[in-house]
């Protein structure tokens, strides 16, 4: 079964209404609701009352009507009478500024008085519905750290010294591996340090990775002190929190080992003619996230957001075609945000499955008509997508790479999306995976801006090109340790061995100082060679020594002229490739298809503008484009959608 609903909030409407929505849930298709998210203040108006017969109510009607309920902890926004009576819960940003009650999220993830609060409040929830046959599914929290990721309270600041302890044991095992003996900053106790607030200048890298860490983790215990409580009550129901896509804050790989399914929150942008492709990588990285296992779109909008400075509505039946774009990746669910479109309060403007204009509109007939068509798509659920290739994700190195007193400003994810999306117009599958994974079942794996390693990543990417892999590594990779020292030996360590190369200098592309100008276009030069003929390239060029390796591509102009640009090195049975820049559009299609060639990864031919995914034995193929187009005989209109045996 295909799950098929959205995020209900019944708080939000007199009970009257309760009763139509159920009817209209069933007649739009709906199998499957979140429920209570943010009834905190709703369920326990005052600090030890409760009061759920509103949903005893609902969830009974709910279950009569055949709709099977998500149910929330509701500890995704704390009530107002908490943060009155306990302000020290309210979280401090880097620059010393407690946010305030009046919005969501107002807490500090290591308050051990919220902990204690929120325990309270799961645990009356497990205990009254954990035998409740409407339920199907646990919602913990709600989207962990979107608004506060990082807090810097004198709370936060004991729990930060207490993971430093628990990870150095010693103070002198701290400064080593922080380099403190770096300005002055080395310490003599625990007790003299604080979280990297706002600081006079560029503060200590390896602080500063710790702190992304430890704010990481102090997120997900908080969630596992939920999560114990409803295992304790009901051992079978599955549990989730919903991702966010490429969430910088949260380190999914970890956060994923600890849900029964991996669920997201979608939301791209209907203007940008980049969304189908990076909406299509987020979708495989919720995949891979879970190991190949189907996931759950818990959130997406039937139409426009409120958000962004100008709030594009979808076009007519993008809503299905994105939808399908999740099915075709991995998706066993197809959920949004909201049943009901908000008539108060903050997100009011965010398009609900039942919009402002009510059923007779066309976000509804959409709606409807998806839901009966996704009926019928049950053969779906459970099935597999197979890739063949694999991208190296990091958060370490988003972490690092994106800290100030760099060689450049990078932005890890824009790194990891150029290269995801060449393969995706290429239609060829893509699996994420970390550098220490088992890597046995690819053929190609690409590692763009890995800038945090360890001995055993190097030593694992090295055997998978020795093994009879196509390796390709991309710049400002292996560049630190998981210390953020200089990975020792060099610039790559072990890889330039197995890359057949020596990186001797940065020398990013650059014009006049773009941040102190206040902005400009990405900075672009130009390599040649006989695999990419002339082509553009974009933000980096370096002085690189090829000493193994076969140069197939090199700088022309700038300060790399006539360096190597793109190399390749025979590897045991396998080969590493090292690419120093940002291709362009036709410097890449030409190494991607050589090193598909070479790694043996079939493709099929594409037509443009067509995304095409198998899953199972079905292939799913989407027009993202606003002409009609001819694929094996069928017309398949503007976000249309054509689904065939394979």
């Amino acid at each position: 079964m295909i799950w098929y609903g959205g995020d209900y909030n019944p708080e939000q409407w007199p009970e009257e209404v309760w009763d139509e929505d159920v009817r209209l849930m069933q007649q739009g298709g709906i199998t499957l609701v979140s429920l209570g998210i943010f009834s905190w203040a709703k369920l326990e108006p005052r600090e030890g009352e409760f009061d759920f017969g509103w949903l005893d109510r609902i969830i009974d009607k709910l279950h009569a009507g055949g709709i099977r309920v998500d149910l929330a902890t509701a500890t995704a926004s704390p009530p107002p009478w908490l943060t009155k009576a306990y302000p020290e819960v309210l979280p401090v940003t880097e620059n010393g500024v407690t946010l305030q009650a009046g919005s969501r999220q107002q807490y500090c993830p290591s308050s051990p008085v919220l902990r204690r609060l929120e325990a309270r409040l799961v645990g009356k929830i497990a205990e009254r519905y954990a035998g409740h046959p409407a339920l199907e599914l646990w919602h913990v929290n709600n989207e962990y750290g979107c608004h506060v990721s990082h807090c810097y309270c004198p709370v936060s600041a004991d729990a930060f010294r207490g993971w430093l302890k628990a990870k150095y044991e010693t103070v002198d095992a701290l400064n080593a591996a922080w380099g403190t003996a770096f300005w002055s900053q080395a310490y003599s106790d625990f007790a003299e340090i604080f979280p990297p607030s706002a600081a006079p200048t560029f503060r200590n890298p390896g602080q500063l990775l710790d702190f992304d860490r430890f704010s990481s983790d102090e997120l997900l215990d908080s969630y596992r002190a939920e999560v114990a409580i409803l295992r304790a009550a009901t051992p079978d129901i599955p549990i989730t929190t919903n991702f966010m896509g490429a969430f910088k804050p949260a380190d999914y790989w970890k956060w994923a080992a600890e849900v029964d399914i991996v669920s997201d929150d979608s939301y791209p942008d209907p203007a940008d003619p980049d969304s189908p492709a990076y909406a299509a990588m987020t979708r495989d990285l919720m995949r891979s996230l879970g190991g190949g296992k189907p996931w759950l779109l818990m959130e997406q909008a039937p139409s426009a957001v409120n958000w962004r400075a100008r709030n594009a509505p979808k076009l007519p039946g993008q809503m299905r075609a994105w939808s399908y774009q999740a099915l075709a990746r991995g998706a066993d669910g197809i959920l949004f945000f909201q049943w009901r479109q908000s008539v108060a309060g903050a997100e009011k403007f965010h398009s609900g499955m039942i919009p402002h204009a009510g059923t007779d509109s066309r976000v509804w007939r959409e709606v409807e008509a998806f839901g009966a068509e996704l009926g019928t798509m049950s053969a779906f659920a459970g099935t597999s997508v197979v890739a063949k290739v694999g991208i190296v994700f990091d958060w370490d190195s988003w972490w690092s790479i994106e800290q100030q007193a760099m060689p450049a400003q990078l932005s890890y994810v824009r790194g990891i999306f150029a290269w995801y999306r060449a393969l995706w117009a290429l239609g060829v599958p893509v699996d994420f995976v970390r550098a220490e994974s088992d890597l046995g079942g690819y053929s190609a794996v690409i590692a763009p801006n890995l800038f945090v390693t360890t001995a055993a990543a190097l030593s694992n990417l090295d055997g998978f090109a020795r093994g009879g892999g196509q390796l390709v590594v991309g710049y400002q990779s292996g560049i630190t340790d998981e210390n953020a020292h200089i990975v020792e030996g060099g610039y790559l360590g072990l890889l330039g061995q197995t890359l057949g190369i020596r990186v001797e200098e940065f020398a990013p592309f650059a014009g006049p100082d773009l941040a102190a100008a206040g902005g400009g276009s990405v900075p672009t030069g130009a390599i040649a060679g006989a695999l990419t003929g002339d082509s553009d390239a974009h933000i980096w060029s370096e002085f690189l020594h090829a000493e193994t390796a076969e140069v197939l591509a090199t700088f022309v102009g700038g300060a790399a002229d006539g360096w190597p640009a793109i190399t390749r090195n025979a590897a045991g049975a396998g080969a590493a490739w090292y690419v120093a820049t940002q291709p362009g559009e036709q410097g890449m299609a030409a190494l991607l298809d050589r090193v598909l060639a070479d790694a043996g990864v079939a493709r099929e031919p594409q037509t443009a503008g067509v995304e095409m995914v198998r899953r199972g034995d079905r292939v799913i193929r989407i027009n993202h484009g606003s002409k009609a187009v001819s694929v094996g005989g069928a017309s398949i209109p503007p976000q249309g959608v054509s689904v065939s045996d394979a």
